[in-house]
């Protein structure tokens, strides 16, 4: 197998490159206070999606900075206190078609599955940033600072949604959980670290992790191309790179990892040229709650056979996990 990265016992303690700035935890209650202020102007409209596993709903709710985001929301038949799985897609993509849920409702998941602000979905993007907005949402807003980042008002957003799916009737609120491929997987953790009491993450090869080393690894291309054309634009002598990459830090997954307390699971491919795998073991190696990490030593950024299963199999344990403990404590 060819090495496209450090070998697999050094990617097991990589610790990251990207800084963590000094003011990341309280930067972080700032923004979710500014969450908790902002109307949810929660809206739940029947959508026309039939099945015989339940309802399809089209939700919208407010986000930070004047957006309306989008989300499909599938709830099972005779839904009551049942766990939840909010569903984040792939960069530049939307929540794709409503089959696919079908199956966690058999289970009897609610299952919601949003569309991220800005890309080719239904959520809307104010915008109102400075500088160039043509090359990349992950360098959106850095221009204005910190708290312009798009990024950071996307994370707010996977937050706002497991609070209104939380807070539907028919969810235990003790039983949410998040799953997403590449921005997807960056997504999942993110929501999960913002809020703490999602129970279980399932993300693949997570997209959004340690700036600095794929900018060092000359693969700031394809969905990390902002990275690089932002210095080429804005600082083509780099006199201000250490301040570029401060600042993406607040929007670092790996940065936001310690926080998560529910279970984890990570498939990674170690061939992946989009989304190295240091980055992902970059935050991989901070998360502190129960995790495991499943390898693919010879696929990269694609589908990999069997995560599917995997990842459905492991979201139904930790439900089951706590749907035992509920049980052992209610005694």
């Amino acid at each position: 197998m060819p090495l496209i990265d450090l070998p697999l016992e050094e990617l097991e303690t990589y610790g990251g490159r990207n800084p963590r700035p000094e003011d990341f935890d309280d930067f972080w209650t700032r923004a979710l206070a500014e969450l908790s202020e902002t109307p949810e102007n929660v809206l739940l409209e029947p959508a026309p999606f039939r099945s015989r596993a339940g309802s399809a709903y089209d939700l919208t709710f407010g986000g930070v900075r004047g957006a309306t985001i989008y989300s499909k929301l599938f709830i099972p038949n005779g839904a009551a206190n049942a766990p939840a799985v909010l569903f984040f897609h792939g960069y530049s993509g939307n929540s794709g078609d409503w089959l696919p849920l079908v199956p966690w409702a058999a289970e009897g998941f609610v299952v919601a599955a949003l569309d991220v602000r800005g890309q080719a979905g239904r959520s809307t993007d104010p915008g109102g940033t400075s500088g160039t907005t043509f090359y990349g949402h992950i360098v959106r807003g850095v221009a204005d600072g910190a708290d312009s980042l798009l990024y950071r008002q996307i994370y707010l957003d996977c937050v706002r949604l497991a609070h209104v799916v939380a807070a539907l009737p028919e969810v235990d609120p003790a039983k949410i959980c998040t799953m997403g491929d590449s921005q997807g997987g960056g997504l999942a953790l993110a929501c999960a670290a913002l809020e703490p009491s999602v129970r279980g993450v399932a993300a693949l090869f997570p997209f959004l992790c340690d700036w600095l080393r794929v900018w060092e690894l000359d693969l700031a291309e394809d969905a990390y191309a902002g990275l690089r054309q932002h210095l080429r634009i804005f600082d083509p002598t780099h006199d201000r790179k250490d301040e570029f990459f401060r600042t993406m830090g607040y929007v670092d997954v790996q940065h936001l990892a310690p926080r998560i307390r529910g279970q984890v699971l990570m498939g990674t491919g170690l061939m992946d040229t989009i989304c190295p795998p240091s980055t992902q073991f970059a935050a991989y190696n901070k998360i502190d709650s129960k995790k495991q990490m499943v390898i693919y030593p010879d696929y990269g950024h694609e589908d990999i056979p069997g995560w599917g299963d995997v990842a459905f199999d492991f979201l139904r344990g930790v439900i089951q996990t706590e749907v035992a403990t509920g049980a052992q404590t209610a005694r």
